[in-house]
């Protein structure tokens, strides 16, 4: 679990980094559409900051022996991109056409990390103790 945790970690904290100081640049790379409201502008950073937070408990975790917390966690974030992936495949692709050329690399980004925390929650339950991707 560690390698997930520090892989997220970057990831998300890049990401909450670039929505809180340029919240146009990854929302126009995502969805093709600018920030128009002050209102909007205000939840793309709020989103950073939710973002940056994730990343920052990543990174405290990583060194963390596996039990129910760190387990809680990876459960957190299987939940996370999963959402992640709905929400960018049925808002932004499929059910307003509205897509930057972001948008698919993060789906399958998403994926990809959904899949890695399911990985990781199996393997941890079937080896008590064992450390995934150390």
């Amino acid at each position: 679990m560690r390698t997930l945790l520090i892989v997220t970690a970057v990831l998300e904290a890049g990401t909450g980094l670039s929505l809180l100081l340029l919240p146009s640049l990854p929302v126009s790379l995502l969805f093709g559409a600018s920030l128009d409201t002050p209102a909007a502008l205000t939840m793309a950073r709020l989103c950073g900051t939710a973002l940056l937070s994730l990343g920052m408990v990543c990174w405290a975790a990583r060194n963390e022996r596996p039990g129910h917390a760190l387990t809680g966690l990876v459960v957190a974030l299987l939940f996370y991109n999963t959402a992640a992936v709905v929400l960018l495949v049925a808002y932004s692709g499929i059910g307003f056409k509205s897509s930057g050329g972001g948008l698919w690399p993060a789906v399958l980004l998403h994926t990809g990390l959904a899949i890695w925390c399911i990985n990781s929650l199996r393997i941890a339950r079937l080896q008590p103790g064992a450390i995934v991707g150390k």
